[in-house]
């Protein structure tokens, strides 16, 4: 069975940088896309990052140049480096994984596999 546990959320001021963690059990990331969403309540989640199996990474607009995904498949994590960190930032982050050698389009839809979701809350 396969489980995502993310790590890393926290309270940081405006300006600061965090780094997400999301850890794999159950699979191996060699074969699946990983991407970062983020919900706030009564809004829709929103697609953050996401990274292939080969690299290849897709950014939504509001975060490009300031976040960052990367993965370490010897160590089946994947982060997400968040510099330059706005109030709008704020919000559940959660990774999630769908079993292709791609990234499809940044929809919630798309992805089979969520973990747990971890807090981040940015203030000015």
């Amino acid at each position: 069975q396969v489980q995502l546990v993310e790590s890393g959320g926290g309270s940081v001021q405006a300006g600061g940088s965090l780094r997400l963690s999301c850890a794999a059990s159950g699979y191996t990331y060699g074969s699946v896309c990983v991407g970062w969403f983020r919900q706030v309540p009564g809004k829709e989640r929103q697609g953050v990052a996401a990274i292939s199996p080969g690299g290849t990474t897709l950014y939504a607009e509001s975060v490009r140049g300031r976040f960052t995904i990367s993965r370490d498949n010897a160590k089946n994590t994947v982060y997400l480096q968040m510099n330059s960190l706005e109030v709008e930032d704020t919000a559940m982050y959660y990774c999630a994984a769908v079993p292709l050698w791609y990234c499809p389009p940044l929809t919630s839809a798309r992805f089979g596999y969520w973990g747990q979701g971890t807090q981040v809350t940015v203030s000015s």
